[in-house]
């Protein structure tokens, strides 16, 4: 009650302020994101796309000036995200609050959101029911289940028809295992067994050993990024897990470019789903390719650097369809049906759950000039978030 009364009360001395906002006043966005702690490099990669968007489209839309105001959540930590869109509402006086690359914190901020009736832009966590927390929020970056729920039907439709998931122990792995079995079984397939490992886990080799043991078609994997993809695809090669002789198919983050440089020869053949991929032939993708690894020092873009480029994208072109008015229901309904085209392919934003509607890509590991990269197998095109109960 404490915290409702706190934030009606600002909202109360802001409102002439939001009400009567003239078009040259600069507008602000406060953008929250753990810059320090264990996901500091997705903060900085999402952070990176932001700024590559700013740097291409200038600091000005709609005769507004745009500020950034950087908030460090230092998380996972929900709470302190809580506090940090309260502080940017209140003390700051932002129109837009962006950011949220971790799923956590997206769901403590959206009351705040909510309360003071400010456009919130989530830009990467990748739970479904994050739109549903307030009617405020859209996001930009993925879901969890687009990706696998397509996935796991796609495998069925290649002929297999059983498979083992192995994937980390917290909600995005949960999340996956969860989407991947429904789109497989629902199709026909069948899981013969299911194994979760620890979010830090350096070594695999017990587990790979139970998929081993079970034999399966092929199995499912999603484990994040850092040095994990490389120690679980050592373990597979081990036990003799490695394409052809087992079907390896996981959700991107297991052959980003910098895992394929740890796995070597072990990667070729793993199969993976992603919404983004920088592989991608076409003019826009290869010139944000460009752009991005000449401005970060040779590092290439990824999910979270895109969620940030098409949120900023979003927040730029609702500023314009409202011309400039940064209340939160004109810049919400503005935000509803958007269509545009992003480097990773067509995108929109689906009116009713104010959710990211894309393109899904398969991809295998295979050997191009010499090297080992993702090859785009296949398109899903259009696909919503099937827990928002879209169809394929």
């Amino acid at each position: 009650m404490l915290r409702r009364t706190a934030v009606a009360a600002v909202l109360g001395l802001g409102l002439a302020w939001s009400a009567g906002v003239m078009a040259q006043e600069t507008l602000k966005i406060g953008v929250i994101l753990p810059y320090s702690g264990p996901f500091a490099d997705a903060a900085n990669q999402l952070q990176a796309g932001i700024d590559l968007y700013l740097a291409e489209h200038g600091n000005e839309v709609a005769g507004r000036t745009i500020e950034l105001i950087k908030r460090d959540t230092g998380g996972p930590a929900p709470d302190v995200a809580r506090r940090l869109a309260q502080e940017l509402v209140v003390r700051d006086n932002v129109d837009i609050i962006a950011g949220f690359a971790l799923t956590p914190e997206a769901l403590g901020a959206a009351e705040i959101a909510t309360e003071a009736k400010k456009l919130m832009v989530v830009m990467n966590a990748a739970t479904s029911v994050v739109t549903e927390q307030s009617p405020y929020i859209v996001r930009t970056g993925v879901t969890i289940p687009q990706l696998n729920y397509s996935f796991g039907s796609w495998a069925y439709e290649q002929g297999i028809r059983e498979a083992y998931t192995l994937v980390a122990d917290y909600g995005p792995g949960i999340d996956a295992e969860a989407s991947f079995a429904k789109g497989f079984t629902e199709a026909g397939g069948k899981i013969v067994g299911a194994d979760r490992t620890p979010v830090a886990n350096p070594d695999f080799s017990a587990y790979v050993q139970r998929v081993a043991d079970a034999a399966p078609e092929a199995v499912y994997i999603f484990v994040p990024g850092g040095a994990q993809p490389a120690a679980i695809g050592k373990a597979l090669a081990d036990r003799g897990l490695s394409p052809p002789d087992i079907k390896v198919l996981a959700q991107g983050e297991l052959t980003h470019p910098e895992a394929l440089e740890s796995m070597g020869e072990t990667a070729r053949g793993i199969i993976t789903t992603f919404h983004y991929t920088l592989e991608r032939d076409d003019e826009m993708n290869q010139a944000y390719v460009e752009a991005y690894t000449a401005a970060n020092n040779g590092r290439e873009p990824d999910l979270f650097s895109i969620g940030g480029y098409d949120g900023m994208h979003l927040i730029f072109e609702a500023l314009e369809a409202t011309e400039g008015d940064s209340s939160g229901d004109a810049l919400i309904e503005a935000a509803k049906g958007m269509v545009w085209d992003s480097p990773r392919g067509p995108i929109s934003i689906d009116p009713e759950t104010r959710d990211v509607v894309q393109t899904v890509y398969i991809r295998e590991v295979q050997e191009v000039d010499g090297k080992m990269q993702n090859v785009i197998l296949e398109e899903i095109p259009d696909v919503k978030d099937p827990l928002h109960g879209a169809a394929k």
